[in-house]
């Protein structure tokens, strides 16, 4: 007799913009399989990223100008396509800071197994507060999935959850993705993610890449993304006399041609979870100088050996660190020889083992 296969909703805002949405529908591919039924489960209605499995987009169907009445058609939809699908697992993706909002969410998802993804080491982005609140919800819950190890530490250390486990973000690139529509007399160094100060931190970044001087040997910067503070960004750019020397491009559903012709990646961020910008990076083979923020960096990168890791809010050693992939030749090649290979453990077929060995040693 043949088992019926597993199915697992996975809960996200959209499938387009973040890197939280972008695991999402990467994690739809590890999972769809004979064994497992995929239902991806959207808030809003925006799909940019390629998935595997059925699509339930609530902001298609529940339009309405008036936001209340808007958010609990949502809530009953969400209720009937779970009861209707049969749904036995329950991957929450989403952030989740408002605490009525997440009781509210527990009643939709009942007695269904749940697991929820936390992203980012800013606990408050997926812990309610009060604490103690918050406590009472996620205690329960079966699973609470940590892309990295110091975001689990964190979780502990604060709530003393028993059921935490780190799964790392995975990657997914393939040799069609890049392209060669990038002319090879640029030079540059890039950036690429959201555009949003209070998480990436452009200022540092851009002080950073001032003091290096590196666009006196003809290196730009590039900032490929969007985001609310594409203003902000444009204007310090202006205030620090950079208009020259840094380009800001349109996000792409491909970044991967701009990634892989960069000299190196940068990332400057006050806080991060475990950043797919530095795994993309060195899956294509291009060093990344990173600071080391909580959390994430530190786990992927082996500074001066995939790429450089430097004391965060110092835009002096950060500059140092932006001149030094730029003219220590031997040390650069030394760097670029060894960006693939330190994250083939990321591969999605990699990650998505450690994926399915969770739900079958937890069978529904």
């Amino acid at each position: 007799m043949i088992n019926s296969k597993i199915k697992i909703a996975i809960v996200s805002t959209s499938l387009a913009t973040g890197g939280a949405e972008r695991f999402a529908s990467l994690l739809s591919k590890m999972l769809e399989n004979d064994l497992v039924e995929v239902h991806n489960v959207i808030i809003n209605d925006v799909v940019d990223y390629n998935y595997h499995g059925k699509l339930y987009n609530l902001g298609k169907l529940s339009e309405h100008r008036f936001s209340l009445y808007k958010k609990i058609k949502k809530g009953f939809l969400l209720h009937q396509y779970l009861k209707q699908n049969k749904i036995e697992l329950i991957i929450d993706n989403r952030p989740r800071n408002h605490f009525l909002r997440e009781i509210i969410s527990n009643l939709i998802y009942r007695k269904r197994k749940k697991w929820f993804v936390i992203h980012s080491f800013n606990l408050k982005n997926y812990f309610p507060r009060p604490c103690f609140l918050s406590k009472k919800i996620y205690e329960k819950a079966d699973k609470l999935i940590c892309v990295s190890k110091e975001i689990e530490d964190l979780v502990v250390e604060k709530f003393n959850f028993s059921n935490t486990v780190t799964i790392y973000n995975p990657f997914e690139i393939s040799e069609l993705e890049i392209t060669n529509e990038v002319s090879e007399s640029e030079k540059y160094i890039l950036f690429f993610g959201r555009f949003n100060e209070k998480v990436k931190n452009f200022s540092l970044m851009l002080e950073a890449f001032l003091k290096s001087e590196i666009y006196n040997s003809g290196y730009s910067l590039y900032l490929l993304g969007e985001g609310p503070d594409l203003n902000f960004i444009q204007k310090k750019i202006r205030d620090l006399g950079l208009e020259k020397f840094v380009k800001i491009i349109p996000a792409k559903q491909n970044p991967y041609k701009y990634i892989s012709k960069a000299k190196y990646t940068v990332l400057t961020s006050h806080f991060e979870g475990f950043p797919m910008s530095i795994i993309e990076s060195l899956a294509i083979g291009i060093p990344v100088v990173s600071v080391n923020c909580k959390s994430g960096p530190k786990e992927i990168i082996q500074s001066e050996f995939n790429g450089l890791l430097v004391e965060n809010y110092n835009s002096t050693l950060l500059a140092e660190a932006f001149k030094r992939m730029i003219y220590d030749e031997d040390f650069y090649r030394f760097c670029k020889n060894n960006t693939a290979k330190s994250v083939t453990h990321l591969s999605l077929e990699s990650v998505g083992e450690q994926w399915k060995k969770l739900i079958f040693s937890n069978k529904i």
